[in-house]
């Protein structure tokens, strides 16, 4: 697979690194949207199966080679997503967003339905309304600190001697454990920068904005109204759902709102209880073949 062209855009204060694959081919430009802690180039096997295209991945703020922050909301991240489309002037877009990257591109769609063709969410972070309604009061939209964070994610480990070290100690994680090999070599080597103090690699999203997005992610009950509101075709893929209140704190399940495709105006559910939560990374052929089959519809 050729290698991309890095690239920046400027939007609401930040600067966004992106990846751009297949500038200048024929068909409509893929946009596709990572997961919470996660980067641009976990979408590198996903890519490699799509034939020559456009496709732009984007390292949302706070996370990979995008600038860092103090603070988030769930809303900053579709909203950076609408703004890098309208920097880009990127037209039928189709959109491919990974759990909160799914969040993220109903919200940019939503702001710019023009520009939009079609929507795939792959196990969107999208929560029954009901979650929204008896906790969005604790968060009412305002920005969380990322320093401080309690959450457990942001007692991540942050300090690796080596990628390899890193693709190692993840292995033996049942969360990684799925992740093809190439997957998860994109996402060691892509998901760290190097550090000095101590020698070696940390975490390109830190712990602490790992943290701070899940702390927040009731924060945004308007996402309902966005889905309610949009009229361009979208896929729900799913992977397995929580048997038990306990799988809710294991990320192989899906967080999406079973349903969810019934609230959109024109989408299509397709629930593969046979994978996990990291789809992209544990079948790439799979999610590309959604992808593509999305991409090549009409209506």
């Amino acid at each position: 697979m050729p290698a991309p062209i890095e690239a920046s855009v400027a939007v609401n204060g930040v600067s966004l690194t992106y990846f751009e694959w297949g500038r200048g081919a024929a068909g409509d430009p893929l946009l596709l949207i990572h997961a919470t802690g996660f980067h641009a180039r976990c979408w590198d096997q996903v890519v490699a199966r799509l034939g020559h295209r456009r496709v732009i991945a984007v390292d949302q703020r706070g996370h990979g080679r995008s600038d860092k922050v103090d603070a988030i909301r769930w809303q900053d991240f579709g909203r950076d997503v609408a703004e890098v489309v309208r920097r880009l002037d990127l037209r039928n877009v189709v959109g491919v967003g990974h759990s909160a990257g799914g969040h993220a591109l109903v919200e940019a769609a939503a702001l710019e339905p023009a520009r939009f063709r079609r929507l795939v969410l792959i196990d969107p972070t999208i929560l029954a309304p009901e979650h929204y309604a008896a906790l969005a009061s604790a968060a009412d939209g305002a920005r969380i600190p990322v320093a401080g964070n309690a959450h457990p994610a942001a007692k991540r480990r942050r300090h690796f001697t080596s990628i390899d070290e890193m693709i190692e100690r993840l292995r033996q994680r049942p969360s990684f454990a799925s992740f093809t090999p190439a997957a998860l070599r994109d996402y060691c080597t892509w998901g760290l920068v190097p550090s000095l103090d101590p020698p070696g690699f940390e975490l390109a999203c830190s712990p602490e904005m790992e943290g701070a997005v899940y702390s927040g992610v009731f924060g945004n009950p308007a996402i309902h109204d966005h889905v309610r509101a949009l009229e361009l075709p979208v896929t729900v893929l799913r992977a397995m759902e929580p048997r038990t209140p306990a799988d809710l704190a294991d990320f192989r399940y899906s967080p999406t709102w079973p349903a969810l495709a019934r609230r959109f105006r024109n989408a299509h559910d397709l629930h593969r209880p046979d994978r996990t939560h990291f789809m992209p990374m544990e079948d790439p052929a799979l999610v590309a073949a959604v992808v593509a089959g999305a991409e090549a519809a009409r209506g």
